[in-house]
C-alpha cells in the first residue's frame, strides 16, 4: 500500500538539481558496534545485510535524475508514513522494519533506502546513519554518498541537505563494503565518536 501511494506521490512532486557547491563527504573511522535494532533487522532480512561483493563502491554520480529521485522519495515517504514510536506500534523499543502505514525514523530510512535501490542506486551509496539531535535524542537518517558529497534524507524535513548543513552530531553509519557492518564517524575536531574496533 505504501509503495503504491509513493509512486503516485512521485508524479506530483518535482525537483531540480540545485546543488551549487560540492558538499564535503563524511570522514569515517573503524568498525564499531551495530545497533541492536539493525542486528535484529538483519536476522529477519539477511539479504539486506550482506557483504557487497562485485559492486562498485564509488559514490553515485549525482545526476539531475538521481537528485530528483532523492528529493521526491524523501518527500513522498515523509508524506505517507505516519510517525509513531515502536512502543506505540509493537509494544517494545527498537523494532527496525519496513513500515506499512506508520513507523519511526529507522523505518523511514529503510523504506527510502529500498526505493532508491530499486531506482538503481547502489546500496554502498545509501547508508543508514545514527545521529544525535540537538536535544540529545538519538535519531536515524539516510546518507546518500554522491560524487558531489554526502546528502541526508530525513523524516523531520522534506529538504535533502548536505550532511554538514544539518543540526546533528554524527555518530556512526553502515559500512560501504558490508551492509551488516557499521563504522564510526569522525568529528570535525578529528576525534572519533562511538566505539572503535578494527578497520573497515
Amino acid at each position: 500500500m505504501i509503495k503504491a501511494i509513493c509512486v503516485v506521490g512521485l508524479t506530483l512532486l518535482s525537483a531540480s538539481l540545485s546543488v551549487s557547491a560540492l558538499a564535503e563527504p563524511m570522514k569515517t573511522g573503524k568498525l564499531t558496534s551495530q545497533p541492536i535494532g539493525h542486528y535484529e533487522f538483519c536476522l529477519a532480512y539477511p539479504d539486506e545485510c550482506k557483504q557487497l561483493r562485485g559492486i562498485d563502491i564509488k559514490p553515485v554520480k549525482l545526476t539531475k535524475e538521481i537528485w530528483s529521485s532523492m528529493v521526491n522519495i524523501n518527500s513522498a515517504i515523509n508524506m505517507v508514513v505516519e510517525p509513531k514510536s515502536d512502543l506505540d506500534i509493537y509494544g517494545r523499543e527498537e523494532v527496525w522494519t519496513f513500515p506499512d502505514q506508520a513507523g519511526d525514523c529507522e523505518d523511514y530510512v529503510l523504506l527510502k533506502r529500498q526505493m532508491l535501490i530499486n531506482e538503481g542506486v547502489s546500496p554502498s551509496s545509501l547508508l543508514i546513519t545514527v545521529v544525535r539531535r540537538p536535544d540529545g535524542e538519538g535519531h536515524a537518517v539516510l546518507t546518500a554518498r554522491t560524487d558531489r558529497g554526502d546528502f541526508i534524507l530525513d523524516n523531520l524535513t522534506n529538504q535533502v541537505k548536505s550532511w554538514d548543513q544539518t543540526p546533528y552530531t554524527y555518530l556512526k553509519r553502515q559500512s560501504i563494503r558490508h551492509q551488516g557492518h557499521w563504522v564510526s564517524i569522525e568529528t570535525t575536531d578529528d576525534t572519533l565518536v562511538g566505539s572503535v574496533t578494527k578497520s573497515e
